[in-house]
């Protein structure tokens, strides 16, 4: 793939390094105009200006803040006339004089009025007057005759043959990227439908989203190139012709505060993504390693490992949004020393109303780093509890039995139990009557629990051999046996209603019946005995039969 990149990449910089020579005098990125102090005075600030011909820079000008853009639009106006005329004339002959008026040097072309050299224009060069006038003339004499040439029928169908060409290599090139694209896109459907058809270890899910990462970055860069591509084909069509090169410079001048901003968003988010898939990288390796596994928390570190990766990768992306923001205003010529210094203060400001802010993201980053509990774990806080559906260093968010989505901030954690932590337990009490044969009903419950655990579906979920405790109390509804299995991280439902069902079962065949509450009612008064009572005579075992 990296080879196929960089054939990709290669084939680009041939389509824009090998334009025809017809080109090479055009200047693919022209100078922007953008001003240059001469003098910074606190009263009057000199700054320069360039005049342009065709999108073609020619020579720059001097003057005061307030004056230089009014003067550079009217030379600029007076060029414009000057090469209308001169490029409608069928004569080739180009006549340029200068006058000087008030000491000063003045440029008039075919006897039209150009500008005034003033003593600003010199100093920008290190030139006197005179000096600049006649390079100014010369060079401007140069273009003229150039830009009309440009605007004769031969050189205008060469210029559109080289546009075809570009064109033509665009489209041949934008296939070549779409083609590549779908294939990347192939790949990834196919990985996502074997991995779903394939028991998933931790290091597997860590590639899967490593290389999902990786995916992303590699589709916006296919993206960038196909835009690059046409952008870039396009500009340069733009600067093959007279009529269109100054829209080729408009268009430059315009994009400037919106490409430095795209550019600036566009590697933030490149950076964000290759983040994710180095942290996802350096959590395989410290699994790898045995730094983070055991085997006895293999599942455990799933949770735990998920809510390491989520946790780091908003900390990355939040610190990653925070540089962007100051790269984006350092190259948008903005000042951030002055909004540092006030964001630290503001930061203080904040810090001290928000104490308990600062106590969640403390706690909750003593909860990760201890490990406490995860996603994915079942917890109790208090009168509170249910599964971690969401974890971050501000709060933590569970999902009881009734479906309700609880926020219980960080601080307010203090005492915490985890039902899942590394390992789990079916707690089971079973009630059996005092009149069955004790040893019987033990070796039973015994039984039963040592045939489940045989299976392979149950074996998985039970991670040790269940434990039969014996009779742990003598009750109302009978005798109490305590049973404890050891399971897998929330499996311990699960394991337990299948027990008490096949218990049940059992008991049912070998004619153990499980008690249930029964009241036993004396009666001493007589005249519950005498014949009086609606004829009816109770006897004492008769009452003390009912419930």
């Amino acid at each position: 793939m990296r080879l196929k990149f960089l054939a990709i990449t290669g084939s680009i910089a041939l389509a824009v390094i090998s334009v025809p020579k017809a080109t090479a005098q055009i200047p693919l990125l022209p100078y922007l105009p953008t001003p240059n102090n001469v003098n910074n005075g606190a009263e009057d600030i000199t700054t320069s200006e360039w005049i342009y011909l065709d999108g073609r820079p020619l020579f720059q000008i001097a003057g005061s803040k307030n004056s230089i853009i009014p003067r550079a639009q009217s030379i600029q106006l007076n060029l414009q006339e000057i090469s209308n005329n001169y490029f409608q004339l069928s004569e080739k002959k180009l006549k340029s004089q200068i006058r000087t008026v008030n000491d000063l040097p003045v440029i008039y072309i075919n006897g039209k009025y150009l500008m005034t050299v003033n003593s600003l224009d010199a100093r920008l060069r290190n030139l006197d007057p005179e000096t600049l006038a006649n390079q100014i003339t010369a060079n401007l004499q140069q273009e003229l005759e150039k830009a009309k040439s440009e605007r004769q029928t031969p050189a205008l169908i060469f210029q559109g043959k080289i546009a075809g060409v570009l064109t033509v290599t665009m489209v041949l090139l934008s296939l070549f990227i779409y083609r590549h694209q779908r294939h990347l896109h192939k790949q990834k459907i196919e990985a996502i439908d074997l991995n779903e058809e394939t028991d998933q270890t931790i290091t597997t899910q860590l590639d899967q989203q490593q290389n999902e990462h990786l995916t992303e970055v590699k589709k916006i860069f296919f993206q960038l190139t196909q835009t690059g591509i046409w952008a870039g084909g396009s500009f340069i069509i733009l600067g093959l012709f007279p009529y269109t090169r100054a829209l080729q410079l408009a268009i430059l001048a315009a994009a400037q505060i919106p490409f430095k901003v795209g550019v600036v968003i566009l590697g933030t988010y490149v950076v964000v993504y290759i983040s994710y898939a180095l942290i996802d990288r350096l959590t395989k390796t410290l699994i790898s390693g045995g730094f983070l596994l055991n085997s006895e928390a293999s599942e455990r570190m799933q949770l735990r490992v998920s809510t390491f990766s989520g946790v780091t990768k908003s900390i990355t992306t939040l610190i990653c949004i925070g540089v962007g923001i100051l790269i984006a205003l350092v190259a948008l010529g903005i000042d951030i020393v002055p909004l540092l210094a006030g964001a630290g203060l503001i930061g203080v400001a904040v810090s001290l109303a928000s104490q308990n802010l600062i106590k969640d993201a403390i706690n909750g980053f003593l909860i990760i780093l201890e490990d406490q509990y995860a996603l994915g774990d079942v917890i109790v806080v208090g009168d509170v509890g249910g599964l971690v559906e969401n974890l971050n260093l501000r709060m933590t968010q569970v999902r009881d039995a009734e479906g309700r989505l609880i926020t219980i901030p960080n601080s307010e954690i203090k005492v915490v139990a985890n039902l899942s932590s590394r390992w789990s337990r079916a707690d089971l009490t079973i009630p059996v009557s005092y009149q069955t044969n004790i040893d019987r009903a033990l070796q039973l419950i015994k039984d039963v629990a040592n045939e489940m655990n045989q299976e392979p579906l149950w074996q998985r979920q039970i991670i040790d051999q269940p434990s039969i405790l014996g009779i742990d109390n003598f009750g109302d509804r009978g005798m109490m046996i305590r049973v404890w299995i050891k399971t897998q991280p929330l499996k311990q439902w699960d394991v337990a209603r299948e027990y008490r069902r096949r218990l049940k079962i059992t008991f049912d065949q070998m004619g153990i019946n499980i008690p249930v509450h029964q009241h036993s009612i004396w009666v001493n008064d007589a005249q519950f005995f005498s014949p009086q009572n609606n004829g009816t005579t109770l006897n004492s075992s008769e009452v003390n039969n009912q419930e």
